[in-house]
């Protein structure tokens, strides 16, 4: 038999040609490779490495303050501590038997065989 000889044979006797499969649509489901537990877990550790984040920002930035602010009470005492220290010598100088006794003088009181001495404060 020939080729053409089986085609027409073929469109004699329609029983025998074979049946044509019907397409049947199948839907392929699409599996991501992150399943959704994954995701939500995924998202839970990335918002809180974020919160940690700007947790340890926060913190870093309230105790820089606080030192620059530390540092500039310390300047502040060792300036008025300089200033106290100056101030005691003052009064020291100014408190000089010897500048009291030439007050008195130029003021015309007269020391009559005294001896001046510095009165001492107490404090209690």
């Amino acid at each position: 038999m020939s080729a053409n000889q089986a085609r027409s044979w073929q469109q004699s006797n329609p029983q025998h040609i074979p049946a044509r499969e019907e397409k049947v649509a199948v839907k392929v489901r699409k599996n991501g490779w992150i399943t959704k537990g994954e995701k939500i877990i995924y998202s839970l550790i990335g918002a809180c490495v974020i919160a940690s984040g700007i947790f340890m920002v926060s913190y870093a930035s309230t105790t820089d303050s606080i030192n620059r602010e530390l540092q500039q009470l310390e300047q502040t005492v060792s300036t008025q501590q300089v200033k106290n220290e100056g101030l005691l010598f003052e009064m020291k100088e100014l408190s000089r038997p010897e500048r009291i006794i030439q007050i008195a003088e130029q003021n015309g009181l007269k020391i009559q065989n005294a001896e001046v001495k510095q009165a001492q404060s107490f404090n209690n």
